[in-house]
């Protein structure tokens, strides 16, 4: 992976929530692999795996707490100590909120705030935390511009939203030094393939190789903007360790700025797998967005951000990966 910070982080302790998930595991890897001081992960597994982190527990920089940001005096305890936090811990999948809102509700809001709040109460220099680009909704612009969103079309789109809302108001109020960052469609290794609301790039791939049943939702022409998950690492790090004050206070897009359908990523898997296995058309899922392409200049001016692997350099890598190549 790339270097995308010039500081000497050696002295600098990082907190990353939601630490075994997937995206959160790579963030992980990078600030050991390229010298931070110390590194905590607060996790309550419920959608991360111990296994994402396990291969780190021999390094004594690294620390794993298992805890649940619902729970304050948890918040309270991992930011104890903590220079930086990167916020990844949250409830995923559109599906999953449209069916249990509530859920999504209590860990997405009411978690955040406790952990933007006991970040605050410990004086933490930065806090970057993942939205979505499910926040605009309906706004049929393309590409998506941070100050352009539509109507939200589910409760997680909502969740996310309101994160940055209050995200917002803790920079204006307290000073808080905070970066948001609306994800693309973040895929490579790791991500689940298991359960009712894995992701869509795991679940081709496993279902192609052992061929088995693939759905793709609607007519397969819906489009979206793919991100390599070293690409969201970057904008993290960037987020963090940033030295330009401007930057603070926003939220950017972290995708490439290329979209592709659904039925040319199936196509692609097929070609990297040499499979012909066909996919079964469903119906369109609710709360989901026709077309998604992103907007990148705000991210590359204020953070210094440029994407380094694009989608079918990283669809490569991730297909390896998960076949064990």
């Amino acid at each position: 992976m790339a270097v995308f910070h010039s500081q000497d982080i050696s002295g600098k302790s990082f907190l990353v929530t939601g630490g075994a998930g997937f995206i959160g595991s790579h963030i992980v890897e990078y600030l050991l692999a390229n010298g931070a001081g110390k590194v905590r992960v607060l996790d309550n597994l419920a959608t991360g795996s111990i296994r994402n982190v396990d291969l780190f527990n021999s390094d004594s920089r690294y620390e794993f707490m298992e805890g649940d940001i619902r729970d304050t005096a948890v918040c309270r305890a991992a930011c104890e100590g903590i220079d930086h936090v990167s916020h990844q811990a949250a409830l995923g999948s559109v599906p999953r909120s449209v069916k249990d809102p509530v859920t999504s509700n209590e860990v997405n809001v009411s978690g955040f705030v406790n952990m933007i709040t006991a970040a605050k109460d410990a004086q933490v220099k930065t806090f970057v935390y993942a939205s979505s680009s499910s926040v605009y909704g309906d706004e049929p612009n393309l590409p998506k511009k941070e100050d352009r969103t539509g109507n939200l079309l589910s409760p997680y789109a909502v969740t996310k939203m309101t994160n940055e809302l209050y995200a917002s108001v803790f920079g204006r109020l307290y000073g808080m030094k905070v970066v948001g960052l609306r994800y693309f469609n973040v895929f490579g290794p790791r991500q689940d393939p298991e359960g009712p609301y894995a992701a869509v790039i795991p679940l081709f791939v496993s279902g192609i190789l052992n061929e088995t049943p693939v759905y793709i939702n609607g007519d397969g022409e819906q489009t979206r903007d793919f991100t390599f998950v070293e690409n969201a690492v970057q904008a993290n790090i960037r987020g963090m360790l940033c030295e330009n004050e401007a930057a603070y206070g926003q939220v950017y897009n972290v995708a490439v700025g290329a979209n592709f359908s659904v039925n040319f990523l199936y196509n692609a898997i097929r070609d990297l797998l040499s499979k012909r296995h066909e996919a079964t058309y469903r119906e369109a899922r609710s709360g989901d967005i026709r077309d998604s392409l992103a907007d990148i200049s705000k991210a590359k001016e204020l953070l210094g951000y440029a994407p380094t692997r694009q989608f079918l350099d990283g669809l490569k890598l991730t297909v390896e990966y998960f076949t064990g190549k």
